[in-house]
This record gives C-alpha cells, structure tokens and sequence, in this order.
C-alpha cells in the first residue's frame, strides 16, 4: 500500500524566482468524499486518476494509488465528474534535499497559493524557506476536493 506523507503551507513571500519548473494542471473529481477521493488529472500532455484514503487524525499520512491513463480517458473522465475543475499552475522548488511544489490556483481559487512537501515519514526535518507561511497541514478547507466545491474567492 503507498502511503503521502506530506505536510502543507500558506505562502508569505516571493517564490517563483526559486522554481525550477512548472506545469499547468487541471483536474475533477468523481468522488470527493472525506473518507476517499477519485481525481482525474491532466498535466501537461499526461493523464492520470488518483484515489487517495482518509488522512490521519493529523492530516499528514494517507494511502495513495496514482495510475497514468490516456488524455482521450481523462477527457471522458471529465464528462461525468462532479462540478468544479481545479485549475493551476505548480511550481517546482529545491531547498536543501527536498522538493517543494507549490500550487498557484486560478479560476475560482484565483490568490490561493499553497506549498507541500513530501516525506519519508511523518518527523522527518526539513528546511523551511523564508515565503513559507502558516502551516495548514490537515485543515480540510485547503484540500483540492474542497475547493473544488466551495471555491477560494466564495470564502469570507
């Protein structure tokens, strides 16, 4: 079984001088419930579906299963998938030996950015760059599901 660990950030400052690479990504959901989600993802010319388990009680740790498919059953994918496409863009940044991806969204989610990083268990170190903001690893309101159905530019 895979297991993400992974811990998520706000941002405070200027990052994109820092990025490597990025990508556009858009995905939707077939199923976006708390206990499991069902994603379909494009990125870049590559597609894949995604299901992810229930997080632990301290959001970090959760199975995962990511297989690649066609772009033709992304786009078919997509026809049935619950309202509300996530459009971003995700950067790639190094600091010290980890990789950081930060999402940029835009759309509906337009000014929310978020930062994750992945690793090998759940107390691991890392660096932690001067644009990191607060930490909200956990707080359902900044997973993609969510705010596929309760955008970032609906929050009050």
């Amino acid at each position: 079984m895979n297991k993400e660990i992974e811990r998520k950030y706000l941002l405070k400052g200027n990052f994109k001088e820092y990025s490597s690479k990025s990508f556009r990504i858009k995905q939707a959901y077939l199923s976006s419930k708390s206990e499991r989600s069902v994603r379909v993802r494009t990125k870049n010319e590559k597609a894949f579906l995604t299901i992810k388990g229930k997080s632990n009680d301290e959001g970090t740790t959760r199975f995962e299963f990511e297989k690649e498919i066609s772009i033709e059953e992304a786009k078919n994918l997509f026809e049935i998938c619950e309202p509300g496409i996530i459009d971003k863009i995700r950067y790639i940044v190094h600091v010290g030996k980890h990789i950081w991806e930060i999402d940029e969204f835009m759309g509906k989610n337009k000014g929310l950015l978020i930062a994750e990083i992945e690793l090998q268990n759940k107390d691991e170190e890392f660096e932690k760059p001067d644009w990191l903001g607060e930490e909200v690893t956990g707080k359902k309101k900044y997973y993609n599901s969510y705010i596929s159905n309760k955008p970032y530019s609906l929050w009050s």
